[in-house]
């Protein structure tokens, strides 16, 4: 079949404009239907045959294939000539089956193409329906819209036609009725203001700043609304003055707060300036106010007592300035003024503290009620006010304090404190140390100016007053008898008044010696206890406790007749000096619990323990019981000024050296201790004694004229060695040369030493940090050697107590080259025992005068038996003959002595046991065990072990061997020359 070029024609374009819909995507449903019309012209398929089409088994990817197939060339412009293009591509020679296949393959590009126009169509037919509603939708509502519009025309020209001139005229009138109203109100706003300043005067006599400011403001703003009238100008003009009127009556309100602070008055003030707008004004001037209330309340203070103790009402005084009036406060009235003044600038203080807290208070509320506001301009403008009054009442703390102390100080150095006695010096300390309290809380300041002033002013008084007291205790030591001071078993330094500070919580209005017990454990400020009345610096009466000072023994005795004996006893000794008879009992106490200073208990009553039928209470004296009063004064001043601390440890350290230095220069010196090569005195105890010769002790008989400025200068801080009383008899064997004294003495020592041992947290919880070596130091090397002076001290009664030579002497007259072994011991060894149980009955009788502590008679004992065993290998050594019948009978009599000395003490092991036997034993010994033994025990001296080699070894060793063990003994003896 041969097509028509009109055929051709139609059906390339029809294949090109669908494939162009198929490959850009179809467009709208009507733009598409559009396109469809031209070519429907030369054949639409009907619904049939879409029918037909759809209907058709198709495969979805050869229609695509086919569609794909169709030539680039038919998705050109609407100018390409498609029948031209198809008529040229035909061959010169045309073949009627080529072109049957290639018409069969159009109709099958043709097919495909148009299942795919017919898929679409049905596929895009909803969405054309419903755009095709909202167009008619669309036309129905402009059709409503327009009728609504000619309605609102036709009403618009009724109402037009019904307004007339009758209304108009109507409202005219409204009008003039309005301003006539106006007008009347005018008149009488300025009636009113006519009559404002009366009103204003009533308000400024009752205080209502904030209302009579109120009311000028309102009448200055209504002022300025009728000034065009002639009658306002001259009434602006009188309400200006009364405002600045108002403003001069604020500042003298102002001022008040600075002496007695009151929240209602302070708070209509801060709000009648807060109406002026001028709180950082206000402020300004409270600060000046507060510095003239500081100089004018001191000037005022001093001046009163001033004229007082004039006597007359001179006013040359008040011409004077603040620093020379303070030099004419006497010193009868000086801590009464210094009260007065501190009590002044408290109040001054607390008004400003109180200050501080209204506005702390009041900013919290302001901040809470501007959050909730909407004003954001009055609400950052407020916030910068509120900024500066917190940072100029912040810097005006310091700047407060500071005048103060520069007053307190000017008052201080107007008069020489060192004229005051002790208990007044520690009054004006405890003033100016709750002063200082005072500074910390309202400030945060270290009271750096105060503390300077007060800190050398304190330490050359304490400097003299602590020279005093240790001439003071030089004289008490040179008088002392070493009498038992019978205190109570549970006595406690505690007990004693000046350590009540000790267990007493401070109470900011009391000293610390008469500080009520602490009922709450929260810590509460000065301010916040006083802040609703009262004052921390008032003067209390000394108040008397309900119990007094009862320390000495009343209930020790078994009967109030031995009691009563006891203290006739003590009280009858005439030759203690009226300094020492010093009454430790009218000083009061408070109702602080006693604690037992730790002693010794014994198990059960042991032959050593030498007891007075009473409790065992502590050894003290008179002079030690005053020591440890003077260390509580002492403490008393460091724990009210610590900045001195440092300085005050110091002189107590030189308290306890004194006293120490004082019982061995008294009871322990001895240059023949060191000689027994015993090690009686330890290094430590030897470096102690030394340093505080060196440092404390003035040997210098007489000041030398020729020595410098300097040394003269050293010499005041040393003291002279002291002196033991004449009354003092320590070479008497009946008394066991003075051993009661003795105890007392080097027992009060130790009693001493644990008191400071117990104060010691104390101590180092108020010593400045970079101090503390120095502390550490002086309780490991001073405190810690009072218990050594027990050895060298009754080492002395232990060498005197027992005849030693004696024992020699009888030694000596045994015959020790016996040619039988004995079965009965020498004569020496009952002597020896004689001895013993004499020492022990001279004990008993001691202890009848003063209690002997376990700790001493063991040492006593072990001192006595250490030397009667060396006396005895002594005696072993001078021996010039023996045999071993003589060695055998050695070991007799030694085993003879302990058995019978175990009778006598409980110490176990039996001192210098091993000393003697192993001597005795090395009798024994070959030649080459003897060498080696020698070189071992170096505790034998060359004496005795030379005899040891010459005389027991000679029998069984040649000369030969017995030459080298004495070389060997040379030896070990040429260090030590």
């Amino acid at each position: 079949m041969i097509l028509d070029e009109v055929a051709v024609e139609d059906i390339t374009e029809k294949v090109y404009h669908l494939n162009r819909n198929l490959k850009e995507g179809l467009k709208s449903p009507p733009e598409s239907l559009s396109d469809l019309g031209a070519i429907e012209s030369l054949r639409v398929p009907g619904k049939e045959e879409f029918r037909e089409l759809r209907e058709q088994p198709t495969d979805p990817q050869a229609e695509q294939e086919l569609i794909n197939s169709i030539e680039q060339v038919y998705f050109s412009t609407d100018s390409f000539d498609i029948v031209k293009y198809e008529l040229e591509k035909l061959p010169p020679v045309l073949n009627l089956q080529e072109l049957e296949e290639y018409r069969d393959k159009l109709k099958q590009q043709q097919a495909a193409v148009s299942k795919k126009v017919a898929d679409l169509i049905l596929e895009k037919q909803p969405a054309y329906v419903k755009e095709l509603e909202r167009v008619t939708s669309l036309q129905t509502g402009l059709q409503l819209a327009a009728v609504i519009c000619t309605n609102g025309r036709r009403h618009l020209n009724i109402a037009k036609e019904g307004f007339t001139q009758a209304s108009l005229g109507l409202l005219a009138n409204q009008r003039k009725r309005q301003l006539l109203i106006g007008l009347l109100k005018s008149l009488r706003t300025i009636k009113t203001l006519q009559r404002t300043d009366v009103r204003l005067s009533e308000m400024l006599e009752e205080e209502d700043y904030p209302g009579a400011i109120q009311l000028c403001l309102e009448c200055q703003k209504a002022a300025s609304t009728f000034k065009h009238y002639s009658c306002i100008s001259e009434l602006n003009s009188k309400l200006q003055d009364t405002l600045e009127q108002i403003e001069e009556q604020l500042d003298v309100a102002l001022s008040k707060i600075c002496k007695n602070f009151d929240i209602n008055h302070y708070t209509k003030v801060q709000q009648a300036y807060r109406l002026l707008g001028k709180t950082q004004t206000a402020m300004d001037q409270l600060h000046m106010h507060f510095t003239q209330a500081i100089h004018n309340t001191v000037f005022q203070v001093v001046l009163g007592y001033v004229e007082l103790c004039a006597g007359n009402t001179d006013t040359k005084f008040q011409k004077l300035q603040y620093k020379d009036l303070c030099t004419h406060v006497t010193p009868d009235s000086y801590i009464p003024c210094l009260a007065d003044l501190c009590k002044a600038l408290w109040e001054v203080m607390l008004s400003y503290y109180r200050t501080m807290e209204w506005h702390e208070k009041h900013d919290s509320e302001d901040t809470i009620s501007a959050s909730e506001g909407s004003n954001m301009m009055g609400t950052e403008e407020t916030n910068f006010d509120r900024g500066y009054i917190k940072k100029k009442l912040e810097h005006g703390l310091t700047r407060i304090w500071q005048d103060v102390q520069l007053k307190v100080k000017t008052y201080l150095l107007g008069t020489d404190l060192s004229i005051f006695k002790y208990d007044d010096f520690i009054f004006v300390l405890d003033i100016i140390s709750r002063l200082m309290q005072v500074g910390e809380e309202f400030c945060g300041s270290k009271s750096e100016v105060l503390q300077e002033s007060i800190r050398k002013q304190s330490v050359n008084y304490f400097k003299n007053y602590h020279r005093t007291r240790l001439d003071e205790l030089r004289m008490f030591l040179e008088n002392e008898t070493w009498e038992l001071c019978p205190v109570k078993s549970n006595f406690s330094i505690l007990q004693l008044h000046e350590f009540k500070f000790m267990e007493q919580s401070r109470s900011p209005s009391v000293s610390p010696s008469k500080q009520p017990a602490s009922t709450s454990s929260k810590t509460v400020t000065l301010f916040e206890q006083y802040c609703s009345g009262g004052n921390p610096f008032e003067i209390q009466a000394n108040h008397k406790d309900e119990e007094t000072e009862d320390v000495l023994a009343s209930n020790g005795y078994e009967s109030d007749e031995q009691e009563k004996s006891a203290y006739q006893e003590y009280d009858s000794d005439s030759d203690v000096p009226e300094e020492l008879k010093r009454d430790y009992v009218d000083e009061q106490t408070g109702d602080a619990p006693v604690k037992s200073v730790s002693r010794e208990t014994l198990k059960s009553r042991k032959k050593s323990d030498y007891s007075l039928n009473k409790v065992n209470a502590p050894i003290l004296t008179n002079t030690t019981l005053n020591v440890i009063r003077l260390v509580g004064k002492y403490m008393q001043m460091m724990n009210i000024l610590k900045p001195i601390a440092f300085d005050v440890i110091h002189f107590m350290s030189q308290l306890f050296d004194y006293y120490l230095y004082a019982i061995y220069t008294f009871f322990g010196r001895n240059d023949s201790l060191e000689s027994t090569g015993l090690g009686l005195s330890s290094s430590r105890l030897r470096t102690t004694l030394n340093r505080i010769q060196e440092s404390l002790i003035d040997l210098e008989v007489s000041a030398d004229p020729t020595s410098t400025l300097a040394a003269a200068e050293e010499r005041k801080e040393k003291v002279p060695s002291p002196h033991l009383s004449h009354l003092v008899v320590l070479t008497s064997g009946d008394t066991l040369y003075g051993l009661a004294e003795r105890v007392v003495a080097t027992e009060s020592l130790v009693f001493l030493a644990e008191q400071f041992e117990f104060l010691q947290p104390h101590l180092d919880a108020v010593m400045p940090a970079v101090k503390k070596p120095f502390l550490q130091q002086f309780y490991s090397q001073t405190v810690s050697t009072a218990s050594e002076l027990r050895k060298p001290i009754y080492w002395i009664v232990a060498g005197k107590a027992i005849d030693y030579e004696q024992m020699l002497l009888l030694m000596a007259n045994v015959k020790w080259d016996v040619k039988e072994i004995m079965s009965q011991h020498n004569i020496y060894v009952d002597a020896l025992l004689k001895e013993f149980e004499q020492f022990n009955r001279r004990l008993n009788e001691v202890s009848k005068r003063v209690w002997i502590p376990l700790p001493v008679s063991n040492i006593l004992w072990e001192h006595c038996i250490r030397l009667a065993n060396r006396t005895i290998v002594e005696g072993y050594a001078n021996v010039k003959k023996c045999s071993n019948e003589g060695r055998a009978l050695m070991q007799l009599d030694f085993q003879q002595f302990l058995m019978k000395l175990e009778k006598l003490t409980d110490i176990r092991p039996i001192p210098d046991k091993e000393f003697v036997e192993t001597y005795i034993k090395a009798y024994y010994l070959t030649e080459n065990d003897m060498e080696r033994w020698i070189k071992e025990h170096r505790e034998y001296s060359t004496k005795q072990l030379t005899n040891l080699v010459n005389v027991c070894l000679g029998s069984h060793i040649n000369k030969k061997a017995r030459q080298k063990l004495l070389a060997a003994i040379d030896d070990i003896d040429r260090p030590k020359r």
